[in-house]
């Protein structure tokens, strides 16, 4: 697998991700993200460094940005931690009549041994706020392409909240989601930030490229 390099100088290197693709596996055998960085990096004989800032789930096609050192890295952790990326998702659910827009804010646990979500109540002492905005863009049929600003980074989190609403992601079984055959309909198709040294504001955008995707972009 190639690595499809976006950006990239002295400090970051803004990646896309393939649905399928771990962003970092504890399995030495599995290619994620980090191994194709730093095998990147390598052969263009540079400090194979490779800063993970954020992440995306396996099956999530999207945006990746890195760091290539140390300070660069700190740097973006903690605009991350301070909300000052912008991140922007496509979502395909299937639900009809689902609102136009909204704001969705729930309390979210982790179930690790499960390796998925859990909506709670906020007075469970696991719980952390999740909250996202979404506008519908386009509608075919019983599908819905909603247009998502997520403004807390929690685990499944887009996932698990459309699920809740009877409105679960195309493709994604683990939620309720019909099985298409193809990775589940979700894209980090948006991301903005700070360049950690510069301090410039840096935008990136993709087109997602899940097949499922094709019929709301490929006409």
């Amino acid at each position: 697998m190639i690595l499809e390099v976006m950006y990239e100088d002295e400090d970051v290197i803004v990646c896309y991700k393939p649905a399928g693709v771990a962003t970092q596996s504890q399995d030495v055998k599995a290619q994620d993200m980090v191994s194709l960085v730093k095998n990147y990096r390598c052969a263009k004989e540079e400090e194979p460094y490779v800063g993970v800032v954020h992440r995306l789930d396996q099956p999530v096609e999207g945006i990746l940005v890195f760091g290539k050192n140390a300070a660069s890295t700190a740097i973006l952790s903690k605009e991350l931690k301070e909300r000052a990326f912008a991140k922007y998702y496509y979502a395909i659910v299937t639900r009809e009549n689902i609102p136009e827009e909204g704001v969705l804010e729930d309390y979210v646990v982790k179930d690790g041994r499960k390796s998925r979500a859990m909506i709670v109540k906020e007075n469970n002492p696991r719980a952390k706020k999740a909250r996202l905005s979404y506008e519908v863009v386009d509608k075919k049929d019983d599908r819905s392409l909603l247009k998502i600003k997520l403004d807390t980074g929690r685990f499944h989190q887009i996932r698990v909240q459309l699920a809740s609403r009877t409105a679960p992601i195309l493709g994604d079984v683990k939620y309720g989601g019909s099985r298409t055959g193809n990775p589940l309909c979700l894209c980090a198709y948006r991301l903005q930030f700070n360049h950690p040294v510069t301090e410039e504001g840096m935008r990136f955008e993709i087109c997602p490229k899940g097949e499922d995707f094709a019929p709301f972009f490929h006409e």
